[in-house]
């Protein structure tokens, strides 16, 4: 299925709803749309398996590229407009984008495109919502373009990028299916779609940024199957809430940042808007604290259901309400793969052995565009189908996954593995900590000590002896060696759009102020 589907049997519905602007597109307008586009870009020359870029606040006309690429057999690569020009540029060059589609909102991070030799004609660079210097005005080639029927649809596919951990970021490249877009169902919505059950009566929110890979996803399933897209220009705790109460929302999405901040509202707004068309409440991205949870099962009921995946497609686990009150802490069992917990030779680890977790399948599933040695690093050394995204955890004797860390965040204090998240998952629910990160820090006696970095609830002030009050706080949960030897109480700390703790910023930022 596709939305031509329901662009035939129910035009008029809303695919897509931007509250913020009042917008909206029916399933009629998203063809239309999305196939004078795909003439366009077909009318260019840009065809199967060439790539299309977006750089784009969230805006509803990133689903007419979207979509017009991905009926087009071609890979569409959305990049983050946080990055600097010079950033941008190195993915636009690296995923070989033939056309880029920016909003003018974000004019500067695509103020170097033309340096890219594929798009130094400025009919393959186009901008919406205002006039952007060298760009092509959207609207007036979309309007213009021909919105005759597509004669083929080879089904196309996302090229995302890794966050950059290490180094640059990476192009995730999966094979393209070599179907028509209306042959079969995608791999979302085949697995996805079906555990949560997204349907035509789906109404989905989304309040997050739709560069990053699992908003992009979701919103397109969505689509896919006949439901309603609702997007959040940004994140904002009680606007959120609002949003469900107003469009009856069915289905979300949300990292447990989110979560904390919802929590940490007043009572009287928490309880001012009716959450209870929610069917199910989804959350990955990062693991939630076990408490987070609990509190937040208490509130909208067992619609809370956490996966566990990568932007690389590995594999996923997916654990329900009721499994996660049985199994505090777990990410689930697996839905897609094979889940295997190994050491750094490839042995499988037994039950309850902290280890890389790899997914075993029965295919690759993906590469690293243009870097072979971060596929191959990627890879399990005796089983190339086993792959991972570097994250540790292990497994209990029921198959349930928990996740102790990224392996580039282990803290080794005296020769033994700290694991910081186990210590944030306490912290954060101090009632005077609004946000926590604990990091390594060098220390001559040790080599590292656990250090935590909090920014306080306002109207609440830093002083030693609530810094010892937290590290207490940690204990009482706790071995005390996993817990920060200090507390440095911070404004802000670095998180991505998303909600995801940058560390590495975090210890640089700390490194450089010596």
């Amino acid at each position: 299925m596709y939305p031509g589907t329901f662009a035939a049997t129910t035009p008029d519905k809303p695919a897509i709803i931007r509250p913020t602007t009042g917008e909206q597109v029916t399933y009629a307008e998203l063809m239309d749309r999305s196939t004078r586009i795909a003439n366009h870009l077909r009318r260019l020359g840009i065809g199967e398996g060439d790539t299309v870029a977006i750089v784009s606040d969230n805006d509803l006309r990133i689903f007419d590229v979207y979509w017009a690429a991905v009926r087009s057999g071609m890979y569409v690569t959305a990049v983050n407009h946080h990055l600097t020009p010079g950033e941008v540029n190195y993915i636009l060059d690296d995923c070989g984008a033939k056309a880029v589609f920016a909003s003018a909102s974000v004019a500067d991070a695509v103020s170097r495109a033309h340096e890219i030799p594929a798009l130094a004609e400025a009919e393959r660079r186009f901008a919406w919502g205002g006039a952007v210097e060298g760009f092509t005005d959207f609207e007036t080639v979309r309007d213009a373009a021909s919105p005759a029927p597509l004669a083929s649809q080879p089904r196309g596919a996302d090229m995302l990028y890794s966050s950059g951990t290490t180094g640059r970021p990476k192009g995730i490249k999966p094979d393209l299916p070599g179907v028509q877009v209306d042959e079969e169902k995608d791999l979302m919505s085949r697995v996805f779609g079906v555990v949560y059950g997204f349907g035509p009566d789906t109404v989905y929110l989304s309040p997050a940024p739709l560069y990053h890979a699992a908003p992009l996803r979701y919103c397109a399933m969505t689509n896919a199957l006949g439901g309603t897209v609702v997007i959040m220009d940004h994140f904002d705790a009680e606007g959120a809430l609002k949003l469900i109460d107003e469009y009856s929302v069915t289905h979300s999405q949300w990292v447990p940042t989110m979560f904390v901040r919802m929590l940490k509202l007043p009572e009287e707004i928490r309880t001012a808007y009716d959450v209870s068309s929610l069917k199910v409440a989804i959350h990955a991205a990062a693991p939630c604290p076990a408490e987070v949870k609990r509190r937040m099962i208490e509130w909208w009921g067992p619609v809370i259901s956490e996966y566990y995946a990568a932007t690389e497609g590995v594999g996923i686990t997916v654990i329900s309400s009721p499994e996660a009150l049985a199994h505090p802490g777990s990410v689930g069992r697996a839905v897609l793969g094979i889940v295997h917990v190994c050491d750094d030779q490839g042995t499988d680890l037994p039950v309850g052995e902290v280890g890389t977790i790899y997914f075993e399948r029965d295919e690759q599933t993906f590469v690293y565009h243009n870097d072979p040695d971060k596929t191959k690093a990627a890879q399990h050394p005796d089983h190339p189908w086993w792959t991972t995204t570097g994250d540790l955890g292990y497994l209990d004797d029921e198959g349930y996954l928990y996740l102790t860390d990224r392996k580039a965040f282990t803290i080794i204090s005296g020769g033994v593995n700290i694991y910081p998240q186990e210590a944030e998952n306490i912290i954060i629910n101090h009632p005077a900590v609004y946000d926590v990160g604990v990091i390594g820090l060098p220390d001559d006696d040790l080599g590292e000590k656990p250090v935590g970095f909090v920014q306080l609830v306002d109207g609440v002030e830093p002083s030693e002896t609530l810094a010892q009050e937290l590290i207490e706080f940690t204990r009482s949960d706790l071995a005390a060696f996993k817990a920060p030897k200090e507390i440095r109480f911070v404004d802000e700390l670095p998180r991505t759009p998303t909600g995801k703790l940058v560390k590495r910023t975090l210890r640089d930022q700390v490194l450089a102020q010596g």
